[in-house]
């Protein structure tokens, strides 16, 4: 029986919370990556549009595994199997994708003109088109989220938490 919580199910709101966390990121993670998985053509056209790799070979790959990698890290979370490894791969992905997207709204205002909080295109993350802050907020809650995961050691209703003993 799990310390945390007992026979009934009585467990402390920081429990439900974290469980709720990651139920919530491994839902969406899974939601966004089938949607891409699902539209690959869709998909590549909008990672060329941030011309991030030179090669078209390795932009066709990483079209190709992204979307997986996604739907991979969000039955983990939602399965609860490496919860702490899960979570830092989805930060590993937020962090530079977020910069990612900035950059290009960055431009876009920059030739445009327009105002920054304005600025609404398909930035390619699985929800069609965004306006730019909106999306930011998003990313960087779902960051911050993902690091609350990594940081935790509650491991109530998780078949795994993290892959090492002791961890």
């Amino acid at each position: 029986m799990n310390p945390t919580c007992g026979a009934k199910w009585k467990c402390s709101s920081t429990t439900l919370t974290l469980v709720l966390i990651r139920w919530l990121l491994g839902g969406l993670f899974l939601y966004m990556g089938l949607n891409k998985a699902l539209h690959p053509v869709e998909f590549l056209k909008l990672l060329r549009q941030y011309d991030l790799v030179p090669s078209h070979l390795l932009l066709n790959l990483l079209a190709a595994t992204l979307p997986w990698f996604e739907v991979f890290c969000g039955l983990l979370l939602l399965a609860g199997v490496a919860v702490r490894g899960s979570a830092l791969l989805l930060v590993g992905m937020l962090v530079p994708f977020t910069a990612i997207v900035a950059q290009r709204a960055v431009a876009i205002h920059a030739a445009g003109g327009m105002p920054f909080c304005a600025i609404k295109f398909d930035c390619g993350c699985g929800g069609g088109e965004v306006l730019v802050c909106g999306k930011l907020i998003e990313n960087i809650l779902l960051t911050l989220l993902s690091a609350v995961l990594v940081c935790s050691r509650k491991d109530t209703l998780c078949l795994r938490h993290s892959l090492a003993k002791g961890a």
